[in-house]
């Protein structure tokens, strides 16, 4: 295998909505490049980069994947992505450590909601992109509204390369309006063509897009400019010079087109992303922070010292634990120890590899900008920086969002919670949008993801890849019951046997606290009517009664006891019968004390585009929710509220339904308030109800 240099590099990041063929692209474009033998078809399970027995399984990818075609002494990386909007971090992260994107819209259904945040993505790494706009062989394909609907969304720099000769079922090849030439596909997937003068049906239209192609790169130039108008237009050379430097600056976004399942029009996109897209050196530096948090830059040089990113983490069956790194500086050799720049520890690396899907070919070195695989790091996790202990640069990774929604998760075999642990930590680590916690009020495990088939997709994993198997409840809201008036109480415990009996005798004063406060205990024993050494125990009793609740099972909060008398015996009094005595008074007090329920209450931030803005305050008024402000930016707007959590356990999918997609929220704990009256008689009855099914079920 070659070594490749920064300059003979592109790394690509093919991102876009769901089916629109970004898989069977990637396994176009490799099978035109020779990297694969035959054309990897998604019905088939044969495509490279969805070779996860859950992708061929459901016939769309679940996680991003790399390829490699050697195209004219150019190596093109392509990482495969998701276009599930629940995936779609996997799509930013790859984005991360690309240099330009390939953004592919179906030519029947044009611009839909996650090409929107790809592209989004796209902006906040500042990346040159492409768009491709595939199934261009499909029924109701169309060229003109796709291309209508691509700048109305994204701008006039949206301008073709290509258009197409014939549509829907009779698209049989492209006319290229850089070289003025046309190519004309074989019908037989081959992807074999031939190069002939454009048609006469086609040179009309060909000449007045050729027109407003070299206009276009004219604008972004002056000096272009000023030979567009001294000679009526430019050269080839210059053509071809300018078409590639603005889009390196974002000032053209070609469009390129294909049938990838007809294998159409995927030589020139090969030819496209190499002559076209930036290199991967072409960035010259690169930022990142120092171990005291402190910003620096650094250059991108094969002989600078050494510094990757880990972007992505893969379980293999042959090779285990398999980290996806690009290079960002140096060059990365086999068998060599680097420093983990994140976790502040050294990192054996073994043999470095580069990947084709799931296949691995072992390579001597790495050099800057390549994007390569290493087996079995010991202690390295997706978004850790590899660098030299003398250089210790920290590169940063992407930001994981808030999980969207929780299930509770019990294994179904008894003694099978340390298994689940650490087969959930394994899927963790392939997808770090999975969060997996032990709720420490409900002593529930939590199992948290983008949505709830994210969920689905875990379970079935732990299943079939741990022999864990587990069942999903939705998750328990952590109510909390407190008292509403000051309440005097007692507690008498007194047990007579053979031998030594059981006395104890004390009186409290229970009193509401404000919201926060917990719990408060107070000695107000006077005279000695209860030993100093049993007042302890009073308190020990009334905390384990009021943990176990009074109302419907839930701890009791945010009150004070005053322990203001009590009786004792010489001989039959004990730690134990006053803990006792502790606790009916408490209960006791518990009925004079008008309890009452209390709910978490969630501050929201919700995101969405101004248009469904309505919408959602109307559905958060229907979920007892508090609008507190609407914020702009750009064209989204920022919904504060502040919402009950048990009417936000499934909001996710509410959210994606309203917004189509585009919207995203961040919740958080803010406080307990009280359950509204008409509701706490139904939480107290499924609270018990609960309790007899577990009573009945052990």
């Amino acid at each position: 295998m070659k070594v490749y240099s920064g300059s003979e590099i592109r790394n690509v990041a093919v991102a876009g909505h769901n089916d629109t063929g970004k898989t069977t692209l990637v396994s176009q474009l490799l099978f035109n490049a020779g990297a694969t033998t035959r054309l990897g078809r998604i019905d088939e399970g044969t495509t490279t980069t969805d070779f996860d027995s859950d992708e061929i399984e459901r016939k769309h990818s679940i996680s991003s994947a790399i390829a490699y075609a050697e195209w004219k002494n150019t190596k093109i990386n392509l990482l495969d992505t998701p276009g599930f909007g629940i995936f779609i971090m996997e799509s930013k992260s790859a984005m991360r450590v690309a240099d330009s994107a390939a953004i592919v819209v179906s030519a029947v259904t044009g611009v839909e909601v996650t090409t929107e945040r790809v592209w989004k993505f796209a902006d906040e790494y500042e990346l040159p992109r492409m768009v491709i706009v595939n199934k261009m062989d499909r029924e109701r394909a169309s060229f003109s509204r796709t291309l209508e609907a691509l700048q109305k969304k994204f701008g006039k720099n949206v301008v073709p390369l290509q258009i197409p000769m014939g549509e829907e079922h009779d698209f049989y090849g492209v006319v290229d309006l850089v070289a003025m030439k046309a190519y004309k596909y074989a019908p037989d997937g081959s992807g074999k063509f031939d190069t002939i003068d454009i048609p006469a049906e086609f040179k009309g239209e060909t000449d007045d897009w050729r027109e407003k192609l070299i206009e276009k790169v004219a604008e972004g130039d002056d000096t272009l400019m000023e030979r567009f108008f001294e000679q009526g237009g430019l050269s080839q050379e210059e053509l071809i010079d300018g078409l590639k430097r603005e889009i390196g600056h974002h000032q053209i976004y070609p469009v390129m087109l294909t049938s990838a399942s007809h294998n159409i029009g995927g030589h020139a996109l090969l030819d496209a992303m190499s002559q076209l897209l930036p290199a991967a050196d072409e960035a010259k530096t690169i930022t990142g922070t120092n171990p005291k948090g402190e910003a620096i830059t650094f250059d991108r040089r094969p002989e600078a010292f050494a510094a990757a990113l880990v972007f992505k983490t893969f379980s293999d069956p042959f090779s285990g634990r398999v980290s996806l790194f690009r290079v960002y500086s140096g060059t990365f050799k086999s068998d060599t120890t680097y420093w983990n720049t994140t976790r502040d520890h050294e990192e054996r690396v073994g043999k470095l590899q580069v990947v084709q899907g799931k296949q691995q070919t072992p390579v001597s070195e790495l050099r800057t900008g390549d994007i390569g695989a290493v087996a079995k790091l010991k202690d390295t996790v997706t978004g850790d920086t590899l660098a030299s202990k003398e250089h210790p640069i920290v590169l940063k990774h992407i930001d994981y969002p808030e999980s969207a929604i929780a299930f509770a998760v019990e294994p179904k075999a008894r003694g099978d919670e340390d298994k689940l642990g650490v087969a959930v930590a394994r899927i963790i680590e392939e997808d770090p949008t999975i969060r997996f916690a032990r709720d420490p009020q409900t002593k529930e495990f939590l199992i948290s993801g983008q949505g709830q088939l994210h969920v689905e997709i875990v379970v079935h994993k732990l299943k079939k890849k741990y022999n864990v198997d587990v069942i999903l409840h939705p998750p328990k809201v952590p109510y909390r019951e407190t008292i509403t008036k000051t309440a005097d109480a007692h507690g008498r415990h007194k047990k007579q046997s053979g031998g030594h009996g059981q006395f104890a005798d004390c009186k409290i004063t229970i009193e509401p606290l404000p919201r926060g406060a917990d719990f408060e205990f107070v000695d107000d024993i006077y005279g000695g009517s209860i030993p100093r050494q049993y007042i302890p125990a009073v308190e020990k009793g009334i905390q384990d009664a009021r943990k176990k609740g009074f109302l419907a099972g839930y701890p009791v909060v945010d009150f004070r006891v005053r322990l203001t008398d009590g009786q004792y015996h010489d001989v039959d009094s004990s730690e134990m019968a006053f803990k006792i005595a502790g606790s009916l008074a408490f209960r006791q007090g518990m009925e004079l004390a008008k309890p009452t329920l209390l709910e978490p209450i969630m501050h929201v931030d919700i995101t969405a585009p101004a248009e469904y803005i309505g919408d959602i305050m109307g559905d958060l008024n229907s979920r007892r929710g508090r609008v507190e402000g609407v914020d702009a930016e750009g064209d989204s707007q920022t919904v504060r509220a502040r919402v009950p959590m048990s009417e936000m356990l499934t909001y996710g999918s509410t959210l994606r339904s309203i917004t189509q997609g585009r919207g995203s929220f961040h919740m958080e704990m803010s406080h307990y308030e009280e359950v509204p009256r008409n509701l706490q008689e139904k939480i107290i009855a499924e609270s018990k109800k609960a309790k007899e099914q577990q009573a009945a079920a052990h």
